[in-house]
């Protein structure tokens, strides 16, 4: 929903603020973290929220759709984040990549049923996912102090701007229709859905092996953003000069 979106930017500023007169500890800002106290309470009250209602509906969505019915929707939902996928590509210069998710997206589209289907992948066409956050730090914008959102979860100022700048680059928000509120609903409740039913099992093992889940719930973020901003690739090494 945009205005779940629009609620946790709301909520994340008024944390920031409310926190601001607490003077960050010399070990929040080895970490870049000098919002920890405000940023633990987050992750506390995230914690609710999934343990009350996110994780009884995802019990119930896969006790109604079997595995078939839960990979069909986890196609669609990824074919519509394509649009997006592919804008952000261009924005980043990657035009071989934006060319396969143009590709992915027309294969999918036709030949795989509006996206229920992925005959793209058995035809070797790459899957990958771009957001505007990755597109700043391309840009060479810095990421910021570590954040954790109400509701969506670890992330940075970068990557904040960045959930509500993809609203605007999806042309799938300017297409507006008869009960269009209603499937902007339905999409982004399918979408906590399926993520949460894609990560459960991961999430689960890193609460159970980790003496602090915040600390390494932080780490492996920037870990996994870091990655994905790097497409992958090794990271760039500086030549030392020769002495």
């Amino acid at each position: 929903m945009r205005v779940l979106r629009a609620l946790a930017m709301g909520l994340c500023g008024l944390a920031l603020s409310a926190c601001a007169t607490t003077p960050p500890t010399p070990e929040m800002i080895t970490n870049n973290d000098p919002y920890e106290p405000t940023n633990r309470d987050t992750l506390k009250f995230n914690g609710m929220i999934d343990r009350y209602f996110v994780i009884p509906t995802v019990a119930v969505y896969f006790v109604l759709v079997p595995e078939g019915g839960r990979r069909s929707v986890h196609h669609l939902l990824e074919n519509l984040t394509l649009p997006t996928t592919f804008v952000n590509d261009m924005l980043q210069g990657e035009l071989k990549r934006g060319s396969q998710t143009t590709a992915r997206f027309l294969v999918n589209t036709t030949i795989g049923l509006g996206g229920f289907l992925d005959p793209a992948s058995r035809m070797k066409i790459p899957d990958h996912g771009e957001d505007f956050g990755q597109t700043l730090a391309v840009w060479g914008m810095r990421e910021g102090p570590f954040l954790m959102l109400p509701f969506f979860g670890p992330s940075n100022p970068r990557d904040a701007f960045g959930i509500a700048a993809d609203v605007g680059l999806d042309p799938t928000s300017y297409i507006h229709f008869k009960q269009h509120i209603w499937w902007d609903a339905g999409r982004e409740y399918f979408t906590i859905l399926d993520l949460r039913a894609q990560t459960y099992q991961t999430v689960q093992s890193i609460q159970r092996s980790s003496v602090d889940y915040y600390a390494s719930l932080r780490s492996l973020y920037r870990q996994l953003r870091d990655n994905e901003i790097r497409n992958g690739r090794a990271p760039k090494t500086e030549d030392l000069p020769d002495f």
